[in-house]
């Protein structure tokens, strides 16, 4: 006959029963963490919030926990212990102008609502990766390849970005887009890969040559301003001047002209004299005058008279 076995063991048994019952009814939701409590499959509208908590053992209530983290989606290669590997099948893609290029990027993400990335979806992360292959090809087909490969490639990443952002959003998969960047864009052949190059370097010594050119320009077009406004300054210096000095003409031949009205004779004398002397500056000038009877001449030196020593 079988051993029978002791009254202890049955004990024993239900006693690890219930502590792993009980184990599994406890458990921790950390701060960077989702918690969605899972009630006979229905998952709780609500999130649960982070701290100690209780729950009915499995098969009754379960927990799904999933990270608050940003995740980093690579398309068109991947990063491994070996280094990276180009997934050039998934790079390779067509311009708008009908050349082949190869363009890889990565994708920033993060969940923002864990109920409908669980459950709205059976692979959110496809579907992710299926989202940014239409992005990112859509958006090099609507470009050409000289935009891709040399400065239109901000524009791209923008587009890339916009497109996908609607995606995941019409999609409802529980996730946002937090960046998106463009890693490589180059040519499947070596030898035009190259020949882009030279081109960008090309236009880049080209803006270089503008930007040479508008700097001396501005300098020529700031010397010439300076030197006209100097010519304008020395014109309403010489205006001001031309003004006063008209004016003191004016005065002095209103007082010539008041003079002559009151003695005209002696003011025409003057006149002549005066112009004499500014003709003939060296000249010796007398003023003479002679009687009918008698032959005396009687003049008066005017340099004596002055105090000047003409010659």
């Amino acid at each position: 006959m079988p051993r029978k076995l002791p009254k202890v063991v049955p004990v024993i048994i239900f006693l690890i029963i219930c502590f792993v019952a009980l184990s599994s009814c406890i458990y921790t939701v950390d701060q960077t963490e989702y918690a969605v409590l899972v009630t006979f499959g229905a998952p709780s509208t609500e999130l649960l919030s982070p701290g100690l908590k209780f729950k009915l053992p499995y098969p009754i209530q379960s927990v799904k926990l999933l990270s608050r983290e940003t995740f980093s989606l690579t398309f068109g290669y991947e990063e491994n212990q070996k280094g990276v590997m180009l997934h050039e099948k998934d790079a390779k893609m067509i311009t708008g102008d009908e050349n082949i290029i190869l363009a890889d990027l990565e994708v920033q993400w993060r969940i923002i609502d864990p109920i409908a990335y669980l459950y709205n979806t059976e692979d959110p992360k496809t579907i992710l990766y299926n989202a940014t292959s239409a992005s990112l090809r859509g958006v090099i087909g609507s470009n050409t390849v000289d935009d891709a490969l040399t400065d239109g490639r901000t524009k791209i990443m923008n587009d890339v970005r916009d497109n996908l952002t609607g995606l995941v959003e019409e999609y409802n998969i529980g996730i946002s887009i937090v960046n998106i960047n463009l890693q490589d864009v180059d040519l499947p052949n070596e030898e035009v890969s190259n020949a882009f190059k030279k081109v960008t370097s090309a236009r880049e010594e080209r803006i270089t040559k503008i930007n040479q050119a508008n700097q001396y320009r501005n300098e020529k077009i700031n010397t010439a301003e300076g030197h006209r406004q100097a010519l304008i300054s020395k014109a309403e210096a010489q205006k001001v001047t031309r003004i006063e000095q008209a004016k003191g003409d004016v005065a002095k031949f209103n007082a010539i002209f008041s003079e002559y009205q009151n003695n005209k004779s002696i003011t025409r004398y003057r006149l002549m004299v005066e112009m004499m002397e500014e003709v003939l500056p060296k000249a010796k000038i007398y003023i003479m005058e002679e009687g009918s009877g008698n032959s005396t001449v009687k003049y008066l030196p005017l340099d004596a008279v002055r105090g000047g020593g003409g010659n």
